[in-house]
């Protein structure tokens, strides 16, 4: 019986693994854009006319990257928690509260909403960055055969 509800809670398992690389992506993305911030930071003072304009802009994006990043791995470990929520009660309701089995399923459907909005909100987030990123056309040299 043991090692039946070891196989069942391994599902849930996996799916925290995947959660843990998600945070760790999360993590990294966030300590760039905190970069980025402190260096428009020193930027915003040295700066007039329209590159301040530009760089206010810039510092408006990356605080709205930033929000979007915490979200995102809020979300994640609430879903995280309730993954672990979810492990735990297989093994309670297999062992002492049988007639709530019905539980293990609502909290790893929890969590499989959390990790949705999650991932949008990052999609979101990378998409905004991507926005903000515009090759100017001259760089591109797009009249030459290359």
């Amino acid at each position: 019986m043991i090692a039946e509800t070891i196989q069942l809670a391994l599902a849930p398992v996996f799916v925290l693994v995947a959660i843990g690389n998600i945070l760790n992506l999360l993590a990294g993305r966030l300590g760039r854009v905190v970069d980025r911030a402190r260096a428009l930071q020193v930027k915003y003072k040295e700066t007039e006319g329209s590159e301040h304009d530009e760089v206010v802009r810039e510092i408006r994006s990356v605080d709205q990257r930033i929000a979007m990043i915490n979200r995102a791995m809020l979300l994640l470990v609430v879903s995280a928690l309730m993954i672990g929520l979810t492990v735990l009660s297989i093994f309670l309701t297999t062992y002492y509260w049988a007639h709530l089995g019905w539980l293990d399923g609502v909290f790893f459907l929890f969590a499989l909403m959390l990790l949705m909005i999650a991932l949008v909100t990052f999609l979101s987030e990378a998409r905004l960055a991507s926005s903000t990123l515009r090759i100017p056309a001259q760089l591109l040299e797009s009249h030459r055969k290359l």
